[in-house]
């Protein structure tokens, strides 16, 4: 049985919110994009170029995970879109559900990938000064699912689905 909840996580600019609504939308899931879930002080902070501590992200992460519960709840699959960049940001998503409930799945590109995506981006808060503290604080575990996100979008999707059934 594949999980019920998916979060494709990474690094800013790996497309976590294209290929989440890609994703929900081949498999009939609810898409949410955890940046409409922040609280406006982590928005403004982040504009301003400074990253968030674990502190900053706590109340963001809590409203993440009523949201998983809420989805849970209406019997309906659920993709997410989020950073999730360490293991104890994703446990805070888990809380106490098996494993088999959540599928992490990290989008994978390489920082010069992530840059020219992030200098061609228009309208959002998170700058490009920003990449080289989310790659130090990616955590890459063995509990993830790795999909390289620096192909096409139609490339990715494949893989995605072929991936997340699989597991």
């Amino acid at each position: 049985m594949t999980a019920s909840t998916i979060i494709l996580m990474g690094v800013c600019g790996a497309g976590k919110s294209l290929m989440g609504r890609l994703l929900a939308d081949a498999i009939g899931a609810v898409f949410d994009d955890s940046d409409d879930y922040h609280l406006p002080e982590n928005r403004s902070r982040l504009s301003r170029g400074v990253p968030l501590t674990d502190a900053d992200r706590r109340p963001w992460y809590e409203r993440l995970r009523q949201r998983i519960v809420e989805v849970r709840a209406q019997g309906r699959r659920h993709v997410m879109a989020c950073s999730a960049l360490h293991s104890g940001l994703r446990q805070w998503l888990r809380a106490d559900d098996p494993p088999t409930q959540i599928m992490f799945v990290l989008l994978e590109a390489d920082p010069e990938t992530i840059e020219t995506r992030m200098k061609t981006r228009v309208g959002h808060f998170m700058p490009s000064s920003l990449i080289s503290s989310q790659f130090a604080t990616l955590e890459i575990t063995d509990d993830l699912v790795r999909v390289r996100g620096d192909r096409e979008p139609r490339a990715v999707l494949a893989d995605l689905l072929t991936r997340t059934r699989a597991n």
